[in-house]
């Protein structure tokens, strides 16, 4: 597909956003509001148990947020009927199966028919997270959405939002190619997505017959995807589990399905848009910010040549915010 303004590409589509909760997904609903309001219809999917904790989620965790205040400000009281129009909640979780979780068949076949754009932001992003978790959310979450997209037949295109430092910890001039199917970075073979489901599941049931502790059975599924993560060349579970899904996403897309993964670096504040400096929380480059305006932190030892890989929100497009775009071709 060609590249041209995404906000106008947008006009008239409907457009499933996966892991509408979360950090990237509430800039990008809000943007969506704020610049193009000919969107067709905008999909939420978010962990709830029904619509109603789906909604309480969307009014607390999105539109709640002081992120939307420019958005309030444009619709004022048309802000309720612009979101009815607009907005469906799906109250769904991607590592449940193929339909996303997603308990209507009403709900999944509107979706269907009507579906031009999924953009999965979905992901855990702990560095050390469960491996069970993590394996749930960012390997087999990919593979789950992927299967859901190809029952759209209207769909033009899938986003899947993953990470740059999927390339691990190199030096040197690192390719954005596309990760294949058992590749490793460190060359060791063997690397195989459904053993490594199988080992999960093996030592989860070995842990559970032992009758281990809560605590217990989270740190063994933190030491193992960190173990396995090292084993072949990924320094976490997060960024391991993240190229996995990239694999399931190119092996299983098929000939006939546009997929664009991203690879954003380290996620900062928003730069000018809708206004400057908001931040959710204090996260990765952030701390250093907080710690210097509160006086805490008077010196920081670095590279003054070094290139700082920071992505600020919300320039002036969509499309400009993100450092590292893959296309997988046809």
């Amino acid at each position: 597909m060609e590249f041209g303004s995404v906000v106008q590409f947008l006009e008239n589509r409907a457009v499933l956003i996966i892991g509408a909760t979360g950090f990237l997904a509430k800039i990008f609903v809000e943007k969506v509001l704020r610049e193009q309001p000919n969107v067709k219809r905008m999909y939420l999917l978010l962990r709830a148990a029904d619509a109603k904790a789906a909604s309480q989620r969307f009014h607390n965790e999105i539109v709640g947020q002081e992120l939307f205040r420019v958005v309030k400000e444009k619709y004022g009281e048309n802000l309720g009927t612009t979101i009815a129009e607009k907005i469906v909640l799906v109250p769904g979780d991607i590592s449940v199966d193929e339909g996303l979780g997603v308990s209507s068949s009403e709900l999944k076949q509107q979706m269907w028919d009507e579906v031009d754009v999924i953009v999965n932001l979905a992901a855990t992003t702990n560095f050390d997270e469960r491996y069970d978790v993590a394996m749930g959310l960012n390997t087999m979450g990919a593979k789950h959405v992927i299967s859901f997209a190809k029952n759209c037949p209207n769909l033009r295109v899938l986003v899947h939002v993953s990470t740059a430092y999927v390339a691990g910890e190199r030096s040197g001039l690192i390719l954005e190619s596309p990760h294949r199917m058992g590749e490793t970075l460190n060359g060791v073979t063997g690397l195989d997505i459904q053993e490594e489901r199988k080992l999960i599941a093996l030592k989860l049931n070995e842990l559970r017959a032992e009758g281990a502790s809560r605590d217990a059975i989270k740190r063994a599924m933190v030491d193992l995807g960190l173990n396995r993560a090292k084993e072949y060349g990924w320094p976490n579970t997060y960024v391991f589990t993240k190229a996995m899904g990239e694999m399931l996403v190119g092996e299983m897309k098929g000939e006939n399905m546009s997929v664009v993964i991203l690879r954003p670096t380290i996620v900062s504040s928003t730069f000018k848009q809708p206004f400057p400096g908001w931040i959710e929380g204090i996260r990765t480059l952030d701390s250093l910010a907080v710690g210097y305006g509160k006086g805490r932190l008077t010196c920081f030892l670095g590279d003054v040549t070094g290139i700082l890989d920071v992505v600020r929100f919300m320039h002036t497009s969509l499309s400009q915010n993100i450092t590292r775009i893959i296309v997988i071709p046809n």
